[in-house]
């Protein structure tokens, strides 16, 4: 067991309890989009943050407890806006498909 969460990102050396994670992947059909960006919108819709997923289409934040919205970006795709709510102690899993 190497810790991670099923098909996600591993959560070893995070203190989960202390957090308020968003996390997620990207995918076009069953194949990871690993050049997509994920930008992190408040409740107002401004921005706060952006990462690029990884080889295998994921990304995470680290946010503050409440309402966000993500903002997809992916090469020959419409925008793709999630919406999720996070709360310290807990993991919001996000499945993207571009």
């Amino acid at each position: 067991m190497c810790g991670a969460t099923e098909g996600g990102l591993s959560l070893d050396g995070i203190d989960v309890a202390k957090e308020a994670i968003i996390q997620g992947r990207v995918t076009r059909g069953e194949e990871p989009v690993g050049n997509a960006y994920v930008r992190l919108l408040d409740r107002t819709g401004e921005f706060t943050a952006e990462v690029p997923t990884s080889a295998t289409g994921h990304f995470r934040f680290f946010v503050g407890n409440g309402d966000w919205t993500l903002r997809t970006l992916a090469p020959k795709a419409e925008p793709v806006d999630t919406k999720v709510s996070a709360r310290k102690g807990s993991v919001a899993e996000v499945a993207v498909s571009v």
